[in-house]
This record gives C-alpha cells, sequence and structure tokens, in this order.
C-alpha cells in the first residue's frame, strides 16, 4: 500500500515529524512500512520548459525540431520522435551533461544532421508513470526552467505500508492519518480541494429499491450487498485531471486517466472506499440492480476480458445485462471515456466472503477486491459519495440531478463490548489507569464509557477487526508502546494444566532421532496418483493431485536427490500424517515418525576404517523411536522377502513393532535397490516407519539414588537356534525376583566349542534391593530359579555344565 506523506499532512496538518520518524512510529504501533521512497530522487535536475516552436525535420519524417524555452539565456534546440509535441505547451526538460533517473546520463547529439542538447521526458523516463508512448504534457500553468519537482509536488515521501489483513482502515490515507497523528481522529479532517466546488443535494434512504436522477435502484441480493448509494452527475466535461489531483495519484504510483475516472480513484485512496462511474447513456435502461449473475451470463470487463459468469457471483446490471461485477470490475458497457456528458456514481458495500470467492473464481485482483475482500466500514459510504462528487463538480463541471439513493436493507448495528481493567493489567503485566486506557482507545475511533467497575467501548464501524475484549486489549498494548513494558523478569506461576500428550511424545521422538545424527526433512504431504489414495477435489498442480499414504516414499526421493549430487552419508527423519482411505466419508489420518539412511556410521578418520550401518544399528535406532511412540509394544525379528505387492519404494522387512493386542504399528528393514534410481557406490538403504501412539502418559517419576550395593552374576547359555534371545530375557525376567534391576547380552559364540545346533549367549544380570544389602546365598537361589525355568521353557541350559 502506498502512502504520500504529504497527503498525510495535508488530512492531518499536526503531523510535523520527518518521514522516516512517521514510518517508524506506524511500525511500532500498527502495520510496518517496508519502505520510505523520496520521490524527488534523480529528479533535482530537470527543470519545467516550454516548447516555443515545433519544425519538421528535414533529413527524417518521424522526427521533429523543438524550440525549448528552459529558462536559459538562449532558447535550447531539440530533436524528439515523440508522436504529438504541442507548440506552447509545457514538459519536463532535461539538458545536456545532466543525469535522468537512474543515473542515465543524457548527451548533446546529432540526429539525422540536427543537434539536439537535451530531452523533453516521459513518464516512464521520469520514474512516476508507466506512459512511455509520448513525452508528458503537463496541464496547468508553469514557469519555463520552475524546478520539476516543485511544478509536479514530488518533494515528497511514499511510505510503503504492509498493511496487515486485520486492519483493512489503514488501506486509505484517512485511516494512516488517524494513526500518526497526535490527536488521532481530532487532528483529522477532510481538506477543501482548489477551486472546491460543494454538492447541495439530498440524500434518499430506503430498504431495498429507490430512485435517483430518474434511475431506479434495486438491491435484489441483500446478503450480498448490505447497502448501496448511487447519485447522478449531468453534464460533465471529460478532460485531463488538474495539475494537483494528477500529482497527487502520481505521488502514490497511479496513472492518471481524466478527470472522472481520477476522482473515483482519489476517494477509493484517500477514504478507503472504492467507487465506480457508469456512463449513464450506456446503461440498457433506467434501472440499476445488484443481483446474482444468471446462468449463462457473460461480461467484458476493463481489462478487455470476457468473463463467464455463475449465479454465485454478485453483478451490477441495467436493466437487460451486467454493467460490472460487484466488487471487483466494471464493465466496458458502461465505461466511461471523451464521449460521456452524465454519469452514475456507485458508493457500495458488499460481502467480503462474496467478492473473495468470486475474484479467486474469475482470477481478478483490483484495488477494489483487495479492500472489499478485507471488510470496508459500510457507514462511511455518505462521506465518500459527497467528497466524490465534489470532487467531479470541481474538475470536471456538471450538476447533481435529484437526491442520492441509500438502499440500505441491512443496517449496521454498533459493536459494543466490556472491557475490564482488571483484565487489562492481567495480560499485559502492567498496573494501567481507566485514564490511561480511555487515552489509548478514543484518540483512534473507541467511544469509552465507564459502566461501574468495567468500561463499555463502542467500536468504531470503520474498525471490523475489534470483535473481542481481548482485541480492545491489544489496542491498549500498542497504543501506550511496546517499549514502555518493563524488560526485567517478573514473577509467574507455572501451569498445572499437563502438555498434549502427542506434543510430548514428538519432543521425545525429534530429540532421540537429532541425538542420532539424523536430520529432520519436512516433504510435500500433496503427492501423484502413485503414491496416494486421496484424491484432492482442489489440487495445487494436476501432477500432485492426492494425499500422501506414507511418509517413506517421499524420504527416498529426498535421498536419491541426495545421491544424485554425491552425498552418500545421509541420515533423515520426518514426523508428520499420512492419508488412507478407510471407507468413511473422510479419509483415515495417522500420525507417523519415518527415517531413512545409508552411508557411513561415522564420519570418515584415518585412526579407523569406515563401517556402514548393519541390522543392528536399524534395530536400535527403530527400537529407540519405538519406546517414545508407542510405548508398550514390542520390536519383533520378521524374516520376509520384498514384497512386490507394494508400490515403491519396496522394503525388505526386517523387524515389526507389534502392540500388546498383536496389531502391526510399524516395520523396520531394507529398502530393495529395483526401482529406486541410486548409483551403484551407495550403501545399503535402512529405513523404518511407525505410528505415534497419541495415549496419556503416566507423569515421569523421580526417585531417589540407590543406597545399597547391587550383585552381578553372568550367565552363559546354551541356546537352540530358532530360540529368540528376546524369548531368553522374557522368561529370565519373568522368573527372577522383583528386585532384578538389570540385565543385557554382553557376548554372543557360535563355533565348534560348542554343540550343534546350538549358540553361546552370555547375559549379565543386576540384582539390588532398594531396602537391604542382598547375600549370595539369596541371589545364587534367585540365580537356579532362573536356570531352571529356561531348562524348563526353553531347553536352554548352561555352558559348559
Amino acid at each position: 500500500m502506498n502512502i504520500s506523506y504529504r497527503w498525510l499532512q495535508q488530512l492531518a496538518p499536526t503531523i510535523n515529524d520527518s518521514a522516516e520518524a512517521a514510518a517508524e512510529k506506524l511500525t511500532y504501533t500498527a502495520v510496518p512500512v517496508d519502505e520510505v521512497v523520496w520521490l524527488g530522487h534523480g529528479l533535482e535536475e530537470l527543470v519545467v520548459a516550454r516548447v516555443s516552436s515545433v519544425d519538421k525535420h528535414p533529413q527524417a519524417d518521424r522526427l521533429v525540431i523543438c524550440k525549448v524555452d528552459a529558462g536559459r539565456d538562449q532558447p535550447v534546440q531539440v530533436v524528439t520522435g515523440a508522436p504529438v509535441v504541442v507548440e506552447g505547451g509545457y514538459y519536463p526538460f532535461v539538458g545536456a551533461g545532466q543525469t535522468l533517473p537512474g543515473n542515465v546520463a543524457v548527451k548533446k547529439a546529432k540526429l539525422r544532421g540536427e543537434v539536439s542538447e537535451g530531452m523533453l521526458c516521459s513518464e516512464k523516463e521520469l520514474g512516476i508513470g508507466r506512459d512511455a508512448d509520448g513525452i508528458m504534457l503537463l496541464q496547468g500553468e508553469f514557469r519555463p526552467g520552475q524546478s520539476l519537482l516543485e511544478a509536479l509536488e514530488l518533494d515528497d515521501h511514499r511510505l510503503d505500508v504492509d498493511v496487515t489483513t486485520n486492519r483493512p482502515d489503514l488501506l486509505g490515507h484517512l485511516g494512516v492519518a488517524r494513526e500518526l497523528a497526535p490527536g488521532g481522529v481530532d487532528d483529522v479532517r477532510l481538506p477543501d480541494f482548489p477551486g472546491h466546488v460543494a454538492a447541495d443535494y439530498a440524500t434518499e434512504t430506503v430498504d431495498n429499491e429507490g430512485v435517483t436522477g430518474g434511475i431506479t435502484v434495486r438491491i435484489e441480493d441483500p446478503e450480498g450487498c448490505p447497502r448501496y448509494m448511487g447519485a447522478v452527475i449531468r453534464g460533465v466535461t471529460i478532460a485531463p485531471s488538474p495539475a494537483w489531483l494528477a500529482n497527487r495519484l502520481r505521488a502514490i504510483g497511479q496513472q492518471p486517466i481524466n478527470n472522472v475516472v481520477d476522482a473515483t480513484n482519489y476517494v477509493l485512496h484517500e477514504l478507503n472506499q472504492p467507487i465506480h462511474a457508469f456512463d449513464l447513456h450506456k446503461l440498457g435502461g433506467s434501472a440499476v440492480v445488484i443481483r446474482r449473475a444468471k446462468k449463462r451470463e457473460t461480461l467484458r470487463t476493463l481489462d478487455g476480458k470476457e468473463r463467464k459468469l455463475d449465479p454465485e457471483m454478485l453483478v451490477i446490471a441495467d436493466a437487460k445485462v451486467p454493467s460490472a461485477m460487484a466488487g471487483l470490475m466494471g464493465g466496458e458497457n458502461s465505461e466511461v471515456d471523451d464521449d460521456t456528458k452524465d454519469v452514475f456514481i456507485e458508493c457500495a458495500y458488499f460481502d467480503p466472503k462474496r467478492v473473495r470467492k468470486a475474484a479467486k473464481g474469475l482470477d481478478l485482483d483490483t484495488d477494489a477486491s483487495y479492500r472489499f475482500q478485507r471488510g470496508m466500514d459500510r457507514e462511511g459510504l455518505p462521506r465518500a459519495v459527497q467528497r466524490v462528487v465534489d470532487l467531479i463538480l470541481t474538475t470536471a463541471g456538471g450538476q447533481v440531478d435529484g437526491a442520492a439513493v441509500d438502499v440500505y436493507p441491512n443496517r449496521y448495528e454498533p459493536l459494543t463490548l466490556t472491557l475490564r481493567p482488571s483484565r487489562v493489567s492481567h495480560l499485559l503485566g502492567l498496573d494501567l489507569d481507566r485514564e490511561t486506557i480511555r487515552s489509548c482507545l478514543e484518540p483512534i475511533g473507541f467511544s469509552v464509557k465507564e459502566t461501574g467497575d468495567d468500561l463499555a467501548v463502542l467500536v468504531p464501524s470503520w474498525r471490523p477487526d475489534a470483535e473481542r475484549e481481548v482485541d480492545l486489549i491489544e489496542e491498549v498494548a500498542r497504543r501506550f508502546g511496546y517499549d514502555k513494558f518493563p524488560d526485567e523478569m517478573r514473577t509467574f506461576r507455572p501451569t498445572s494444566v499437563p502438555e498434549d500428550a502427542q506434543v510430548e511424545v514428538v519432543r521425545q521422538l525429534r530429540e532421540r532421532m537429532i541425538g542420532f545424527g539424523f536430520l529432520e526433512a519436512m516433504t510435500n504431504p500433496f503427492v501423484p496418483s502413485d503414491d496416494g489414495e486421496i484424491k484432492l477435489l482442489n489440487p495445487l498442480s494436476e501432477r500432485e493431485d492426492h494425499l500422501r499414504r506414507d511418509l517413506l516414499t517421499e524420504l527416498i526421493h529426498r535421498v536419491e536427490y541426495n545421491l544424485a549430487r554425491g552425498q552418500r552419508d545421509i541420515r533423515l527423519f520426518e514426523i508428520g500424517t499420512a492419508f488412507t482411505d478407510g471407507g468413511d466419508p473422510l479419509p483415515t489420518e495417522r500420525s507417523l515418525i519415518a527415517a531413512v539412511w545409508t552411508g557411513n556410521r561415522r564420519p570418515a578418520h584415518w585412526s579407523e576404517e569406515s563401517q556402514d550401518w548393519d541390522v543392528w544399528d536399524l534395530k536400535a535406532i527403530f527400537a529407540s523411536a519405538a519406546a517414545a511412540a508407542a510405548p508398550g509394544a514390542e520390536v519383533r525379528s520378521v524374516s520376509s522377502d520384498v514384497d512386490d505387492g507394494q508400490p515403491p519404494p519396496r522394503m525388505e522387512q526386517l523387524f515389526a513393532l507389534v502392540t500388546p493386542d498383536g496389531q502391526t504399528v510399524g516395520s523396520a528393514g531394507r529398502i530393495a535397490a529395483q526401482g529406486l534410481d541410486v548409483p551403484k557406490w551407495a550403501g545399503r538403504l535402512w529405513c523404518f516407519e511407525l505410528a505415534i501412539e497419541s495415549t496419556i502418559r503416566q507423569p515421569t517419576r523421580y526417585q531417589a539414588l540407590p543406597v545399597y550395593p547391587a550383585v552381578d552374576r553372568d550367565l552363559a547359555l546354551l541356546v537352540p537356534v530358532g530360540t529368540l534371545s528376546a524369548d531368553v530375557e522374557a522368561v529370565i525376567r519373568d522368573a527372577a525376583p522383583g528386585y532384578l534391576e538389570w540385565l543385557t547380552v554382553f557376548d554372543v559364540y557360535e563355533g565348534d566349542k560348542i554343540p550343534v545346533g546350538t549358540r553361546s549367549i552370555a547375559y549379565r544380570l543386576r540384582f539390588r534391593s532398594p531396602d537391604r544389602t542382598l547375600t549370595d546365598e539369596g541371589v545364587d537361589s534367585a540365580v537356579q530359579r532362573i536356570t531352571a525355568a529356561l531348562k524348563e521353557k526353553l531347553n536352554v541350559g548352561i555352558r559348559g555344565a
């Protein structure tokens, strides 16, 4: 949003800081200002010149020779190829040896034998407009040699304001002036125009239908158009806008068109109220109807495009056909042109949702739609109509025909909110008295009254974003000044509400994977049809038109991408959601964690040989993630070949995560190389994917460190081949007393020194009692019970016994 600083000062003369200081204040209290641009940059050397004569070039049909009075002792000769040069007209001039914006040097040159000692400039060359077809003819009275900055009122700063969606009131100069003026709304006024002509007319307010200047105005869709005002002006003369109006629009980057259209654009940027002017004689019949579009209706808009309409779109129609898209753009069939004599002025409030939907459906974004989509000040329409009618009468002449009509079926009800000073202090951590709160709200248009212990705050109609008490507290905070908040640490009370279980699990998973050296990836949830089951109704692209069924597929693609760029050591994980067709109208959404890795276990170093990840690393990482994501589930070894029935990438499953009720919630293994785009030097590709259970976790409990000594025992067991170590551990834990503190495998042997069909697995058991010192006799008795249970249940005996 471009804001002219001189325009702001005209609306609020009490704004007397520098443009940079005003931008800083606006950034700290309301919305950010991205840039402050001095419009005169590069134009310091340019002047206004009067063309005293125009002659044909003797050697070129498309060139003319101009004698130019630039305020010097002698006229200057300029050769130009501009299509039209008016004798006696005033133009921007830059002499030889001087520069244009962008540090473009102008040199004395000879064109087809004739010397040219400077340039007459176009708007685009000056950087103040888009017109590059011809040189810029200045409107008004000037003095040859007068500074161009002074003549065009370009001694101004343009503020590039980044208006957030919740502050539509700042899309006009009036709203910004309210924010920056020291006295707020009391300092803001609408100044008279040069040569101001004030229109004297009445306004008739009706519910659904009224008449103005012989034109019937009717709202047939009050939901889409809660308020619509119209006025007829007859006898206008279409001409270029006066210099002050054209300069004001150029200052904010707008291209002047003619006095009527420029008047509507001026009010748009001053009051943040879109206004449209129709050529009255181009309207079919004496009616303006606000209605839904009919099936198969079309409208050629002002940009020259034929638009296909649908019944969900709101149009402004005459008695026969649409003449404009409500809140978007007018139609060519009612455009104001040089022959226009009578105009119909439209000023309306349109439903933001309807305008947004139509703008998206037609791929049409305009200054008007940008504002209507964010919510307008429906109570500001009468002021905007008065302002634009006065400006048209001032610049284009004419007379208002009869009373203006105000069709207002859905009247605005002002919103009053209760504001508790105690709540303000609680949320902001500041003890602000009532007078301070009032001084923050009243300058920006809020009306504050005391009602007992609380305050009753009347919200102004131009602030649709203020809907709740907390919105008012935010206004108090920003107007009081965030820089005035104390920066010391204050006392606080920790909450007794536990953190959401899912959030805690995700945090633990992320910490564990990062601890293993993995990097977190965030892949696209939108995938091709081969990688998903759920088709999107409104996809962002034709190729990515489904939701992903898993996380692993896209992670594999990331691995392929890295391998193709010579990166062999890769560790990636992702925590996210995947979607499957569960048979219900809505898809089944699952929270998952997936990881994929390949290459060396540790960074290469001269002191040791490089070692790739192996299956035991896979189990360790998978088990660690499973302990956090699905506590109570068991990691089991499985043996399966590559499943050719599942889509690529195909996994050779080595481990499964099984819940106590027998449900498989995760798997881990190797990715088959076939079907993948990987080089021959790539290592084995390991991966896992498992579901994140959202059950409530028990809070972590802490206990004192043990004070009694531990007793260790080692058991070297002969385990039949095919018996899982996990089954052996389960029997040991089941048979052991309650003071078995720790159990681990520390050695595995397979060779000719043990019976055929067995392997030796050595376990270390640690016993410790929390309330006494254990004796050797008690521990030996426990070990005997364990060995007896192993022999009975698994046929596992003591090695060497």
